[in-house]
């Protein structure tokens, strides 16, 4: 299976079995089309003149190119079929049923330290915090119990990760800090290490705090959505007042603290703000290094939400934002874009890349009264309720549901060119929006598509 695309001048062959990209001339992106529309189960062993004398049929418009460098091209593409480098088969499906009966290891925690927020953002999913409840915070009574669950859970594996997530969890920072103390404390006797990281939208985000975090924390996510009267709209306090003013300098204050690494600063665009590549080029303006500014995902009826008919528009941003990119590199004004980062060379391992986050087996969060969820975004609802810290995993069935989804049992996905980049996309969004964890949330892929298509062509305009 191949995906043909042409994007900034470039014209883009990417081989989706075996992750090999080829940029072409417009010869032989056409030969390599002509290929994939008639022969690709038969080329192997047809004349190079009936395969020439047909492209020419198909596409007259390359009448002009001469046979022998038609053949050239021929030759090139069959050294490429025998290196695994195009038409490649897929040698993945057979083995994802053994790795969905793998035994199960956590290796990650969300942490939802503060089910409580001081801002009222209109988009979060999480209703200021509340998550379907009542406000309230983790005691470290209950903390301490999920790093056990945690460390008791996660076989061999050493690395381990846990996410202090809310609300807002600088409302209840000591209890981050003594987790964090704790967690240290039983890392040697167990094998383990812990990656730390926050994530906060730095209204309490104070001197102490950096330090703190500069000494403890992986990294950091600093919630800001662009350019102040956009980020003032979709994030104000209670009162209706924004919050730009407050967080801005302490988030460069901040990134610049960390040398501009592991730190994100991280932003949500809606239909308020469909040209969101101005947000992403003000916080790049603004000197941060590390951006992140990812679409909406919420209901249909909400004046905010993302539409089909948006698409247009959100395709044109990422391109533009990615010339932008590719205009920047080399410079003191390059930036990285989280959606654009892409491994053509390494990356997780393939079955990483089939199953996705692990939500409700690898990754699992935690609320403060130490209910486990498949991940954060289904905290709240019952349906989806897994065990407790004390109990461990109850509800086996619904984590085996979880272990077997990957893009072979997703439709949409198998036979779908970012298969082996996105995982299947996200389970919350395919559940929320279809009713199930099997399904797709169309305007999210399509999204996504876009996202690889443009991640691909930077690599290819960098690495020249």
């Amino acid at each position: 299976m191949i995906h043909q695309y042409k994007n900034n001048g470039y014209n883009i062959v990417l081989d989706v079995n075996s992750g090999a990209v080829h940029v072409v001339d417009d010869v032989t992106y056409d030969v390599i089309k002509y290929v994939d529309d008639n022969l690709s189960d038969k080329f192997s062993g047809l004349s190079d003149k009936i395969i020439i004398d047909d492209f020419r049929k198909e596409y007259p418009e390359h009448e002009s190119i001469g046979s022998n460098d038609l053949e050239e091209i021929i030759d090139e593409i069959e050294e490429l079929i025998e290196s695994r480098e195009l038409f490649t088969e897929d040698l993945y499906e057979k083995p994802i049923e053994d790795y969905k009966n793998r035994p199960t290891v956590v290796k990650a925690l969300c942490l939802h330290i503060a089910h409580d927020c001081n801002l009222a953002c209109k988009y979060c999913f999480a209703e200021e915090g509340e998550y379907k409840g009542k406000r309230e915070l983790m005691s470290y009574e209950v903390g301490k119990k999920a790093l056990d669950f945690l460390v008791a859970n996660s076989g061999s594996r050493k690395n381990l990760e846990v996410d202090f997530f809310g609300g807002e969890p600088l409302m209840n920072f000591q209890v981050v800090k003594d987790l964090v103390k704790y967690g240290r404390s039983i890392e040697e006797k167990n094998n383990k290490h812990f990656r730390f990281t926050l994530t906060t939208n730095g209204v309490l985000l104070n001197d102490e705090i950096m330090e703190f975090a500069n000494e403890n924390m992986d990294n950091v996510v600093l919630s800001i959505d662009g350019r102040k009267e956009i980020h003032d709209m979709m994030r104000p306090f209670p009162s209706g007042d924004g919050s730009y003013d407050l967080i801005v300098s302490k988030f460069i204050k901040f990134a610049n603290s960390r040398n501009q690494e592991k730190y994100y600063v991280r932003g949500t665009f809606t239909h308020n703000n469909l040209d969101f590549s101005k947000d992403v080029l003000h916080l790049a303006d603004l000197g941060f290094k590390q951006i992140s500014v990812e679409p909406v995902v919420a209901k249909e009826s909400d004046e905010y939400a993302l539409r089909e008919e948006d698409l247009p528009k959100l395709y044109e941003e990422y391109d533009s934002l990615a010339k932008e990119m590719v205009r920047r590199h080399g410079t003191d004004k390059e930036f990285n874009f989280f959606h654009f980062m892409i491994d053509l060379e390494g990356g997780p391992c393939v079955y990483k890349r089939l199953s996705g986050c692990g939500s409700g087996t690898e990754y699992l969060a935690v609320t403060p009264t130490g209910d486990l969820y498949p991940c954060h975004q289904f905290v709240g609802d019952t349906h989806f309720l897994m065990g407790n810290v004390d109990t461990g995993i109850k509800n086996t069935e619904l984590q085996g549901e979880f272990k077997s989804c990957n893009v072979y049992a997703k439709k949409e996905c198998r036979n779908c060119f970012a298969r082996f980049y996105c995982s299947g996309g996200c389970a919350a969004n395919a559940y929320n929006f279809k009713g199930s964890i099997l399904e797709n949330y169309e305007v999210g892929c399509k999204l996504q598509k876009k996202r690889i298509e443009n991640a691909i062509m930077i690599k290819a305009a960098t690495s020249e």
